[in-house]
């Protein structure tokens, strides 16, 4: 990953109504390729390379313009948005009216997110995405469709998984199986429209 990667703030509206979409990141690379090819790509932070809004749930943008700010440091891309912006399915990733400063808005978060954290929310969106996707050769998917009795059993598998490798001390198993764990929960998570932000919030509530 490279690590000093430097990026803008970009700011998604949709050219025709100007509802504000979504907020996402580009470097040189991602808007040059996004200008190319009349499409918005933009720069992952966590995973350290470029990725194609909607290429997995087709929710695509088409790129229609694109200003810049006074201080030559953020971008306003106009689009015309296919399906829905946010990974939530609603259109519009800034859905939500604010009603109270210090429960609706997290400050101790910083702009640039530990990766760790990152890592988990991309993944809880790509999960997102390949479930609305609905695409018949995605593990997850099929997971999905196969209903939340078989998500509770693969999770129950992995953790057994994990306390043989445990038992036998073998660190690349553990590291393994706790990835399979940890992805298996995200899908329950995500089956029960539960937000990453949730679990954030009780591991904080645990720091004594």
């Amino acid at each position: 990953m490279k690590k000093n990667t430097k990026i803008v703030p970009a700011i998604i509206q949709d050219f025709k109504t100007k509802e504000v979409l979504m907020l996402a990141y580009m470097d040189i690379g991602s808007l040059k390729k996004s200008i190319s090819e009349g499409k918005t790509w933009f720069w992952s932070r966590s995973k350290g390379r470029l990725w194609n809004k909607g290429e997995t749930s087709g929710n695509k943008q088409e790129i229609k313009e694109i200003r810049y700010d006074c201080d030559n440091d953020s971008l306003l891309i106009q689009v015309e948005q296919t399906g829905s912006a946010c990974h939530t399915g609603e259109r519009s990733c800034f859905y939500r009216i604010l009603q109270d400063p210090e429960k609706d808005i997290d400050f101790e978060k910083s702009s640039e997110k530990p990766e760790d954290e990152m890592i988990l929310e991309e993944l809880y969106d790509v999960i997102q995405e390949r479930i609305s996707g609905k695409d018949e050769n995605s593990y997850t998917y099929s997971l999905h469709k196969k209903g939340l009795e078989e998500i509770m059993k693969k999770i129950g598998e992995e953790a057994i998984e994990i306390i043989l490798a445990s038992k036998h001390q073998d660190k690349k198993d553990i590291i393994y199986e706790t990835g399979d764990l940890l992805y298996h929960l995200l899908v329950l998570l995500v089956e029960k429209k539960i937000k990453l932000e949730e679990i954030f919030d009780e591991l904080r509530s645990r720091r004594k």
